[in-house]
């Protein structure tokens, strides 16, 4: 044994081999769960905003089940509520009253043939200064008539009504070819205009208008020149303003 203990001097140039350890590797041995104490565990992972894990056998902590409802509660919180927006949609379409302008039937050629479908003019209103027109298109006209209206509630324009039932100056509309010449009217006077232009006009909340129209009589162009002219309207104390008047005066000289 002393011998083996002694340290031997190995020349220069020789290589010794070292002896292989054949004997076998232990293994490691797995790591038993046991039923520690994880509450101050399940606080710090709580505040990383991610679930303790749950250990077999051990009862739920006061942490973990907290965690787990509010979890809960977050997840319906984002969760859409349908009926409300089901609501919100129906009070919008209700408030608006819809006119169909024109359904075409369009064809369209492409390499196998030809494919047919519906194009819908709409305008819709609440005749309290709101107007709207919009274009869709779709295989059948019922769909093309919904494509219409949601296009047309995505470009609606206010408009002022003065008195409640007329427009406050002259104001002209041009679209393409088609111009459209609106003027005041006392009331009582009705709506002198075309069936497009009465439709448009109506809709905003006007009862008492003339009008004019000029170059193409197409219902789409002129219903965009009619919306162009009603874009342009101002009111009676914007007017006042631009000619450094009051509005008492402007009124009275009107009248």
């Amino acid at each position: 044994m002393a011998e083996n203990n002694k340290e031997t001097t190995v020349p220069s140039g020789v290589t010794v081999k070292k002896e292989q350890n054949n004997a076998p590797k232990k293994r490691a041995q797995p790591l038993i769960r046991g039923t520690r104490d994880l509450s101050a565990k399940s606080v710090a992972v709580k505040q990383q905003g991610r679930s303790p894990k749950k250990i077999p056998g051990q009862a739920a902590t006061s942490d973990t089940v907290e965690f787990e409802e509010s979890k809960l509660r977050n997840r319906n919180s984002k969760r859409p509520n349908n009926r409300n927006n089901k609501n919100r949609e129906d009070k919008l379409v209700s408030e608006f009253e819809e006119r169909v302008l024109d359904i075409a039937r369009v064809t369209t050629v492409v390499k196998g043939g030809r494919r047919f479908s519906f194009s819908a003019y709409v305008v819709i209103g609440n005749r309290k200064g709101k107007v709207g027109f919009g274009h869709g298109k779709a295989n059948e006209v019922p769909d093309a008539i919904k494509k219409a209206v949601r296009n047309a509630q995505t470009h609606l324009i206010t408009v002022p009504i003065i008195d409640k039932h007329t427009i406050a100056h002259d104001v002209t509309g041009k679209y393409l070819s088609s111009r459209v010449l609106l003027k005041p009217a006392p009331k009582g006077k009705g709506i002198i205009a075309s069936g497009t232009v009465r439709t448009v006009t109506e809709l905003a909340g006007y009862s008492d208008i003339y009008s004019k129209s000029y170059g193409s009589r197409t219902k789409m162009n002129t219903a965009k020149a009619t919306i162009k002219a009603l874009e342009k309207m101002r009111t009676v104390e914007q007017i006042a303003e631009l000619r450094d008047v009051s509005v008492e005066a402007l009124k009275s000289k009107v009248a």
